[in-house]
């Protein structure tokens, strides 16, 4: 169905729905496909294509919410959501609690589409899974791999808009991604090796031509090498030393530590029961030292190639660019129209659904710690001992998001300024403020790129949102690392 098609829908739904003084409504109609291919050891693993429909209704009357979704288009439906939606609004305002405030947002019409080159569903199936065999012979060649797995995954949405304030917004993305994984194996050792990142690789929105960019096959050789050489590594030593996070890691480090702790409604305690709150008070926004001064990061729903990228939220907001760390201070946080105004603010733009299904939450957007001023190489020589950690293995962080612990597939001794042994199983630990403020150089634009995670989960029932970090690789002193056996 066309975003035309969907446009006009969405307008012709908000007409059927009864008009009143006080009440705000809006209309979201979302389509979705997405395909998704895995092959383990060149066996299809995942051949999966999902495509659905479907309308979600909002309204907001005398302080209260009401909400009410379905998959059927047929008028006695589309009726049937506007009254349960009318109805649950109604039915909490004459509950004895206090109702929500709403910041209507400004009229807008407008039209946006992920630029693409390649269209990712032309690429045929045969295509697609060749690149994968590929890939998976590549690693295979390596006799220790005894596990080669490659993936692909595409996602395509197209989104209609409409609100009782008059606007009227389409918008269509295109996100592609893809990645591999080599197992090697040695009795009871198992170690493995991801590029360009783990859990599926590394997403954009952007068409095919970024899978294609990627370069899985010619990668994969020395994916499966390291594998194997990490079997024989010694297991990372322990003790607080000075570590420098390779890109896709500080992605996660951001992710986890930054991006879902500054989220309004886990700080107001809105959100709790499935994802935690946050160690964040609303008086620490204008006052807190985050992290060292050299560190700035920005919620930018503008970022090209994000998966957090949009132009205009559930709410009909406006993308920005909204400052969260300045400096190393904490200067703002991802909000609402229902959010922002508890605190004596205007919406940062962050509210999202997942789906036609969902009531949207506050979500990340694309949350960048901006680049700095050093070269990869000028880090490195600039370190006398420490270690290079490369790609997020696993990691848990409590539910403020403030005591963490992340595992990397690898580390690489640092001594007296260059790359040296490799280790096996490294471990580090820390504080969400001590860590980043411990932060004391940050590499430049020529090392910066924005990662793609494509499977965020927030909320009950749990929603899935897309969202990116653009970082370089930056240095942390005295963290506490340790190895596994």
């Amino acid at each position: 169905m066309s975003s035309e098609m969907l446009k006009d829908l969405a307008v012709r739904i908000l007409d059927k729905i009864p008009r009143r003084k006080e009440l705000y409504a809006d209309v979201r109609i979302v389509w979705r496909r997405q395909e998704r291919l895995k092959l383990t050891n060149f066996q299809p693993d995942v051949c999966l294509t999902e495509e659905d429909l479907g309308v979600g209704i909002r309204v907001y009357l005398a302080g209260h919410w009401g909400f009410a979704a379905t998959s059927s288009l047929r008028s006695d439906s589309i009726d049937r959501a506007i009254s349960k939606a009318l109805a649950s609004a109604g039915s909490s305002a004459y509950i004895s609690i206090q109702g929500v405030p709403f910041q209507i947002p400004p009229q807008v019409v407008a039209d946006y589409q992920t630029p693409v080159e390649i269209d990712p569903l032309s690429k045929s199936l045969e295509d697609k899974l060749g690149l994968l065999e590929a890939a998976c012979r590549a690693m295979k060649s390596e006799k220790s791999v005894l596990l080669a797995e490659a993936s692909l995954d595409i996602f395509k949405e197209s989104k209609a808009f409409a609100s009782t304030i008059g606007s009227v917004i389409t918008q269509t993305t295109v996100h592609c991604g893809a990645g591999i994984a080599a197992y090697a194996v040695d009795g009871p050792s198992v170690q493995v090796r991801s590029y360009p990142a783990n859990f599926g690789g590394d997403y954009h929105a952007a068409g095919y031509e970024f899978i294609e960019a990627l370069d899985l096959v010619g990668h994969a050789p020395r994916v499966a090498s390291e594998a194997a050489e990490l079997l024989r590594a010694p297991v990372c030593p322990c003790g607080p030393t000075t570590v420098i996070l390779e890109s896709s890691q500080l992605a996660l480090q951001i992710h986890e530590s930054i991006g879902h702790a500054v989220e309004l409604d886990r700080i107001l305690g809105h959100e709790a029961s499935f994802a935690g709150t946050s160690f964040i008070a609303p008086e620490m926004i204008g006052n807190f030292e985050y992290a060292s001064p050299i560190v700035n990061v920005t919620a930018d729903a503008t970022s090209v190639g994000g998966l957090g990228t949009f132009c205009f939220d559930d709410e009909g907001v406006a993308a920005k660019a909204e400052p969260i760390v300045k400096e190393g201070r904490l200067v703002g946080v991802l909000s609402s129209c229902s959010t922002a105004p508890l605190i004596g603010r205007e919406s940062s733009g962050a509210m999202r659904a997942d789906g036609w299904q969902h009531f949207p939450l506050v979500r990340m957007t694309n949350i960048n710690l901006e680049a700095g001023n050093k070269s990869l190489q000028e880090l490195i020589e600039e370190t006398d001992k420490g270690l290079w950690l490369e790609t997020n293995r696993s990691w848990s962080i409590d539910d403020k998001r403030l005591h963490f612990q992340f595992a990397t597939e690898l580390a690489r001794e640092i001594n007296k300024g260059k790359l040296g042994k490799l280790y096996r199983n490294p471990v580090y630990f820390g504080t969400t403020p001590q860590f980043w403020r411990s932060c004391d150089a940050i590499c430049g634009k020529e090392e910066w790129r924005i990662w793609g995670v494509p499977n965020c989960g927030k909320g009950e029932p749990m929603q899935v949102a897309r969202v990116g970090h653009g970082c370089a690789p930056a240095r942390f002193r005295n963290v506490q690392v340790g190895g596994v056996q």
